[in-house]
């Protein structure tokens, strides 16, 4: 057999059939379904008379359109009239076909790619498969996911299957470690930065280098997350201790010798020394400064003490691209990011709304105030993160701070819900887009760290974390 990437090892691991040179037959060992991309999926399912093949790999999340109000978990509800129909159709669709669902009264309800993980869901070699384009997460752990479309969600249902065209192979190295001050989030929008929105198209990306082995594997997640808007189809980071430890975890399903030769297994899942990748990228990490994004794409973004491009500085950027960018968002060409007021800060998503997160904001605001001219709010990736929060005191330090303790969910990453930024609004957000419109009808996103975003809600404005660092 020749040399193989991890990724195509995978691919033909779960291959059940060759369809042609491009595509395949792959079986998926977990489906994960929200209420917003799954009712037409289980209305054809209905139509056919059929009935969802294997109840038991499926998850069902309701997190895109629930609000996130801080009232006690019994007591949610979503009175938005479309909304509510949306989560009760989904309910009756779990309930009907044998599907465990998270639902808005669940104290382990959350976004489904925080929820995943960390119940022992997510483990390496597997592949997963989700109706949102952010389950690239899941390679953090060495497994291959994927976001899929509302008819491959029916078609999942009906045969744990999917047709799928086998994408090309890039691997990004990133040498040395990132520096004080910078995380993995600002090292995924350098990278997209460096490449654009469109650099990964069409390819499976593998991260490798000293720096990516020093992430956490939530760390890890946050990076994964984000390559697919880079364009990637699927974004993979060989399994290793901080891998195994993280799994080992969470896993409550095995006994210890299962466990432990599974472990054995999984620490051999890695592409082969000679395997051949079509592209490959390499980054120095410590050239990574914290980064905010200026625009309306994620790859549109500079280093926080950098100025926005003119537009015959941008890699690929034309200047109708670019004044149409800056129109929206309301900034000029050649001006510094640092010092842009800001109206709101957001701290969530599937991005970045873990502990580990919640734990670097706590660092940065305790004994501090939120700017007066701020309204900052906070909302933790899944019940779980939200009880931990609360007992390692750092959601009373955000509280004490200013910010908005608030339930689990998507909340204002897509304003799908209750959670949307006013017209003309401009927010300091942890999220993963910032396209026109993303947080609310003319609203402005500017994505950032965890960390710079807490620094934000301080200041009132767009800041250096590690100005903030220097002074203690």
């Amino acid at each position: 057999m020749s040399s193989q990437t991890l990724y195509r090892k995978l691919v033909d691991s779960h291959t059940v059939s060759i369809i042609d040179a491009e595509h395949v037959l792959l079986y998926a060992d977990l489906h994960i379904m929200n209420e917003y991309t799954s009712p037409q999926a289980f209305a054809g399912l209905r139509e056919k008379g059929l009935r969802v093949r294997r109840p038991r790999q499926q998850m069902g999340v309701v997190d895109h359109v629930i609000p996130s109000k801080p009232v006690p978990v019994p007591a949610r509800t979503i009175e938005i009239v479309d909304a509510a129909k949306q989560a009760a159709n989904f309910t009756r669709n779990c309930v009907e076909q044998g599907i465990h669902l998270f639902d808005i009264h669940d104290p382990m309800q959350g976004i489904e790619h925080v929820v995943a993980p960390e119940i022992g869901l997510i483990r390496p070699g597997m592949v997963v498969l989700c109706g949102d384009s952010h389950t690239t997460t899941y390679g953090a752990m060495g497994a291959l996911g994927f976001g899929i479309g509302t008819s491959e969600v029916e078609h999942v249902l009906a045969t744990q299957t999917l047709v799928y065209r086998v994408a090309k192979d890039m691997r990004i190295v990133v040498d040395g470690a990132l520096p004080p001050g910078t995380t993995s989030k600002d090292l995924v929008l350098h990278i997209i930065a460096k490449i654009g929105a469109q650099g990964a198209r069409g390819y499976a990306v593998e991260y490798a280098g000293e720096a990516i082995a020093g992430l956490s594997a939530e760390a890890r997640m946050t990076l994964c997350n984000m390559t697919v808007e880079a364009g990637a189809r699927a974004a993979l980071i060989a399994p290793d201790r901080t891998t195994l430890d993280y799994v080992a975890s969470k896993v409550r399903d095995l006994d210890a010798k299962t466990l432990d030769a599974a472990c054995n297994a999984w620490s051999k899942l890695r592409s082969d020394d000679d395997a051949h990748f079509d592209i490959e990228h390499r980054f120095d990490a410590a050239r990574v400064a914290p980064y905010v994004t200026w625009g309306t794409s994620p790859d549109q973004a500079v280093p926080v003490d950098g100025r926005i491009p003119e537009a015959s500085e941008g890699a690929g950027l034309d200047a109708a691209t670019l004044h149409k960018a800056l129109d929206y968002i309301g900034l000029a060409a050649g001006a510094p990011i640092e010092g842009t007021p800001i109206d709101r800060v957001f701290i969530g998503s599937c991005t970045n709304a873990r502990i580990e997160d919640l734990r670097a904001v706590a660092q940065v605001v305790r004994g501090r105030k939120v700017a007066p001219t701020v309204r900052a709010m906070v909302v933790p990736g899944s019940g779980m993160v939200r009880d931990q929060a609360e007992r390692e005191g750092i959601a009373q330090t955000l509280i004490d701070a200013g910010f908005e303790w608030r339930q689990p969910g998507c909340s204002m990453c897509l304003a799908m819900n209750d959670d949307v930024l006013a017209p003309g609004e401009r927010c300091a957000s942890t999220t993963n887009r910032n396209f026109e419109g993303r947080q609310g009808r003319d609203s402005k996103t500017h994505l950032m760290s965890p960390a710079m975003a807490a620094a934000a809600a301080l200041a009132g404005r767009i800041v250096d974390i590690r100005k903030e660092l220097a002074h203690g």
